[in-house]
C-alpha cells in the first residue's frame, strides 16, 4: 500500500498494460521504449495522450498541451524566462516550500514579489490580500496544493485581466478544472499521474505567443508547442504511462467521479485522526486541508518514527514526512486505493488505542 508522495503509485491496469506491452508495443516486435519518436507507432500515443487530456479536461482549442522535460522545477525558471518582462512584476503567492523555489527562480530571472508573505507558516490557504494581483502584473502565480504542508486551494482566486499561472504537480486531475481560468498550468507527472520523467503543461496560444525570441530556442515554450512536443526527443516511455492512466481516468468515469472517490478517501482518513485528536496533532486549519497530502504528527519525533515503522510491517509505505517538515504524510492520490486507506485509517485508531 504505497502513500508516497513522488514518485507515487500508479494504477494496477496502467502497470498491467505497459507489462504486457513491455516486449512487443502495437505489434511491432519490439517494445515502445525502442520506437523512434518520429515513428507511426510513438506517434499514436503521443497524439492520443494530448486527445485524452484536452477530453477529459474540456480544454479549449486555444490551449496548447506539451509532454516537456525537467519537471517543475524546470517550469520555475522558464515561466519567468518567457514571461516575466522587462520593466513589468510577477505576483506570486507562497503558500508553501515549493512556492517559494518557484519565487526563487523567478527573482533571478526579474522583478517578482510574494504578496502572500505567510514566512512560512503554511497552515492555511491565505485570504485575499494574497492575491490581490496589481491588474499591470505580468502574472500571478499559485500553487495549487501544497504537498509538504498539506494545504489546497479549494477555490481559485479571481485574477481579472492578470494572466493566472499554476503549478498543480501534486493535484493535476483529481477533480474537473475550468482551463480557461488559467493562462498557463503545469505539473510534473510523478505524483498524480504517471512516472517521473514528463512535465504536463497547458498553455494559451496568445500567452506563449508574448515570449521573447532572444532566451535559448529550447527553453522557449512556443518552440516546444509549435513542435508538438517533438522538437526534441522527448520522455516517450513517460508519456506512453500518461497515456495509460489517462486510459484509466477515462474508464473509471472522468474526472467528477475522481472526485467523488478522492473526497471519500480523504474524509475516510481525515475523520480517524480527528476522532483521536488529543494524540494525532493536525497543524492544517480543516478549511484548508489537502484531499491529496495528510499530514499530522504525534507527540514526539520517536513517536512519529514508530509509526511509520509499525505501519511499514503492516505493508504501508511512503509514510515518513518529508525532510523539510517531519511528522507523518500520507498522500492519497488518484491510483490510490480506497482500501489501502481504510486500513490506513484502522490502523491510526489503533495504533492510537495501544499508545494513546
Amino acid at each position: 500500500m504505497n502513500f508516497s508522495a513522488g514518485p507515487a503509485a500508479l494504477p494496477l491496469p496502467a502497470l498491467e498494460r505497459a507489462r504486457d506491452e513491455l516486449l512487443d508495443f502495437s505489434g511491432t516486435g519490439m517494445s515502445v521504449m525502442e520506437q523512434s519518436h518520429r515513428g507511426k507507432a510513438y506517434e499514436r500515443v503521443h497524439t492520443e495522450a494530448q486527445s485524452l487530456l484536452r477530453s477529459l479536461l474540456g480544454a479549449p482549442d486555444e490551449y496548447e498541451v506539451m509532454f516537456l522535460q525537467g519537471g517543475a522545477s524546470a517550469l520555475f525558471a522558464q515561466v519567468p524566462m518567457n514571461f516575466l518582462h522587462h520593466g513589468r512584476r510577477a505576483e506570486y503567492a507562497v503558500t508553501g516550500g515549493w512556492g517559494e523555489r518557484a519565487l526563487e527562480e523567478a527573482q533571478r530571472v526579474g522583478d517578482a514579489l510574494d504578496l502572500a508573505r505567510m514566512q512560512r507558516r503554511y497552515t492555511r490557504i491565505p485570504g485575499p490580500e494574497a492575491h490581490d494581483f496589481a491588474p499591470d502584473a505580468a502574472y500571478a502565480h499559485i500553487t495549487s496544493n501544497n504537498t509538504l504542508e498539506g494545504t489546497q486551494y479549494h477555490t481559485f482566486p479571481e485574477a481579472p485581466g492578470v494572466p493566472l499561472v499554476a503549478d498543480m504537480s501534486s493535484d493535476f486531475l483529481w477533480r474537473p478544472l475550468e482551463v480557461s481560468r488559467f493562462a498557463l498550468l503545469y505539473a510534473g507527472a510523478q505524483k498524480n499521474l504517471g512516472p517521473s520523467g514528463v512535465v504536463i503543461v497547458l498553455a494559451r496560444k496568445d500567452f506563449l505567443s508574448t515570449a521573447p525570441t532572444d532566451i535559448p530556442k529550447y527553453l522557449r515554450l512556443a518552440t516546444h508547442a509549435d513542435a508538438g512536443s517533438l522538437y526534441n526527443t522527448p520522455p516517450t516511455f513517460a508519456v506512453y504511462m500518461v497515456r495509460n492512466v489517462l486510459l484509466w481516468l477515462q474508464e473509471q468515469g472522468g474526472l467528477a467521479a475522481m472526485e467523488a472517490r478522492n473526497r471519500e478517501k480523504a474524509a475516510a482518513l481525515y475523520a480517524a485522526l480527528d476522532a483521536n485528536a488529543g494524540f494525532y496533532q493536525l497543524p492544517v486549519e480543516p478549511a484548508h486541508r489537502s484531499v491529496m497530502n495528510v499530514v499530522w504528527r504525534l507527540g514526539s519525533e520517536d513517536l512519529d518514527a514508530r509509526f511509520v515503522k509499525a505501519a511499514e510491517a503492516e505493508g504501508m509505505v511512503g509514510l515518513k514526512g518529508h525532510r523539510s517538515t517531519g511528522g507523518v504524510r500520507a498522500s492519497i492520490y488518484n491510483a490510490v486505493e480506497p482500501t489501502w486507506v481504510d486500513a490506513l485509517a484502522a490502523f491510526c485508531a489503533e495504533f492510537a488505542r495501544r499508545h494513546g
